[in-house]
């Protein structure tokens, strides 16, 4: 199947600097750092991808990260050093506190313990409601994620046209540096960085950052290598992607790496592999004819081995099949499918399952493994997961093991199946299962409470726990089950 190009390609959204919400005269915030003079305090480059208002005494259980936690400290705890603590542990961007309302300033223990955790503080007037700092915020994330994808379509544009001139892979490759500000290098395959077969457009690189982006390149063009590395040097953001499956790679150096970067640079890497790798009458077209003609995936394919993948994210499926070598995808549904001769590594902005190595003939149960390594990899909020034999299941005869999950899990309907998975996934852990599920910890709580008692079983005993991992486990291998 031809490689295309999909508007899809959008990268996620910016966070918004704290000087941002400073230089907004309408909010008044101002910068605090807890020492020296408050009035010539200036933001840290910090960015914030979420605002959450508390009044609770440790309101770090319900942040995710990248929150700006605006309070008016009613219920500030005496030591507000363990208060900050927590905040910083929790991942939280800044911290904003709104005089007036309890406090007539913020308090001096507060501004010190934020100077000694790195916690940014801002001061909210008594004029400003929360609810306008939050709708600031939101405000600028869209006309950052705008202007992200303004730049993505434009750069898609001026890439694709790059690709039509008559000398298209020099002329991709200046393209892709001046759209990033940046540095590309296209390797081919068996050369080395070094060499004088590299080549390379845009900015010189200091002799740092260019070793560790000829050490990127290296180990990404070995077989077996990952599908993408990055690294920094010299105050350089580096990366490096495969091409096709001939050895080909690509490397880019930005000076700062935005969000829509990746997206541009896996648009050029399908230009650069559309225009690079040969395809004589034995990959898609061969193949499409020997399957239309044979009726045999196994005589239409190369012996392999081959692994199934199902995805799920939000990028460009065209550009994950090219950062996996591979033309053989299929995005019609909500999963991206794929298939692909390297084994698949953990991708940016993609969720995984990858199956066992199959030959030609084995493809249907290699994609009922890459189906159910997904469900695992979503359960666990990992990047990847691949299909696993052996091991205790192995001792188990499938269908008495069929049975007894079953009649162990009948009791529950598919909604508390799903969170009892994703529960025992995390642990028992009730935030992370909140927020791979997307609801509230006492939602987990109560959910998990009413399972509790729809089983008649001891759900914190490990005993029953292993037990209701295995039958879990046994459903998620029935493409069929009733109860998935």
């Amino acid at each position: 199947m031809p490689a295309t190009l999909s508007a899809s390609a959008t990268p996620p959204t910016p966070g918004v600097e704290l000087a941002a919400l400073l230089a907004d005269r309408e909010l008044g915030l101002r910068a605090l750092t807890g020492a020296g003079d408050p009035a010539t305090a200036t933001a840290p480059a910090v960015a914030v991808h979420a605002v959450h208002a508390s009044e609770m005494a440790d309101p770090s259980p319900y942040l995710l990260g990248g929150e700006l936690l605006l309070t008016a400290g009613a219920q500030l705890e005496a030591d507000a050093d363990a208060y900050v603590a927590r905040l910083v542990a929790a991942g939280a961007a800044a911290l904003g506190f709104g005089v007036a309302p309890v406090y007539e300033e913020v308090p001096p223990e507060l501004a010190a313990a934020c100077a000694r955790h790195g916690l940014p503080l801002l001061e909210v007037p008594p004029r400003t409601p929360f609810t306008a700092v939050a709708r600031t915020v939101w405000r600028l994330m869209a006309e950052a994620r705008t202007r992200e994808l303004r730049r993505v379509t434009e750069a898609q544009q001026s890439l694709a046209a790059a690709a039509a001139r008559p000398d298209p892979v020099p002329a991709l490759l200046r393209r892709l540096a001046a759209t990033l500000g940046g540095h590309a290098t296209l390797l081919p395959a068996g050369h080395d960085p070094g060499q004088a077969g590299a080549r390379q457009a845009g900015r010189e690189l200091p002799a740092e950052a260019a070793g560790a982006l000829a050490a990127l390149l290296t180990r990404v063009g070995a077989p077996g290598g990952p599908a993408t590395a990055t690294d920094a040097a010299a105050g350089w953001q580096l990366t490096a992607y495969p091409l096709g499956g001939e050895g080909q790679v690509l490397g880019v150096a930005v000076p700062d790496r935005t969000p829509g970067d990746h997206a541009i640079t896996a648009i050029a890497a399908v230009l650069l592999t559309l225009l690079t790798t040969h395809r004589p009458a034995g990959t898609e077209a061969g193949a499409l004819t020997r399957l239309l003609l044979g009726g045999s995936p196994a005589e239409a394919l190369g012996p392999g081995p081959w692994h199934v993948v199902h995805a799920r994210g939000t990028g460009d499926p065209q550009a994950l099949a090219a950062a996996l070598g591979t033309v053989l995808v299929d995005a019609q549904g909500e999963e991206v499918r794929l298939l692909a001769e390297r084994e698949p590594g953990p991708l940016p902005g993609w969720r995984l399952g990858v199956s066992a190595p199959a030959g030609p003939g084995a493809l249907a149960g290699a994609e009922a493994q890459a189906r159910r390594a997904l469900r695992r990899a979503e359960a666990a909020r990992a990047p990847l997961a691949r299909h696993t034999e052996g091991g205790l299941d192995a001792l188990l005869d499938p269908a008495e093991a069929l049975t007894h999950a079953r009649e162990l899990l009948a009791p529950l309907v598919p909604e508390q199946v799903r969170t009892l998975r994703a529960w025992l996934a995390h642990h028992g852990s009730w935030d992370r299962t909140a927020a791979a599920l997307g609801v509230h910890r006492n939602t987990v709580r109560q959910r998990v409470a009413r399972c509790t008692a729809l089983l008649g079983r001891d759900l914190d005993d490990p005993d029953t726990r292993m037990e209701m991992w295995f039958a879990l486990r046994t459903l998620d291998r029935q493409d069929n089950s009733p109860v998935t």
